[in-house]
């Protein structure tokens, strides 16, 4: 894989979009992407990042964490 853990052709990444919570009024509403990338020889990635970003934002608008250091949000609640 590339050094950059996003990737628009990595055929086996799985991605998700999902609402952020509604708040009336409120700024935050906003629709977040994530990508999980597999990876044979390491724990599989997850990079999340805004909505409709152009290519340069993409460059520096992302949070990554590998398999392991996120867990689901239902299980949290």
């Amino acid at each position: 894989m590339d050094d950059t853990p996003l990737r628009h052709d990595d055929t086996d990444a799985t991605t998700t979009r999902s609402d952020a919570s509604r708040r009336s009024g409120s700024a935050d509403d906003e629709e977040f992407v994530a990508i999980v990338a597999p990876y044979d020889d390491a724990p599989d990635e997850c990079t999340i990042f805004p909505a409709g970003l152009s290519e340069d934002e993409l460059l520096t608008t992302w949070l990554s964490a590998q398999e392991g250091g996120y867990v689901a949000l239902a299980e949290m609640r």
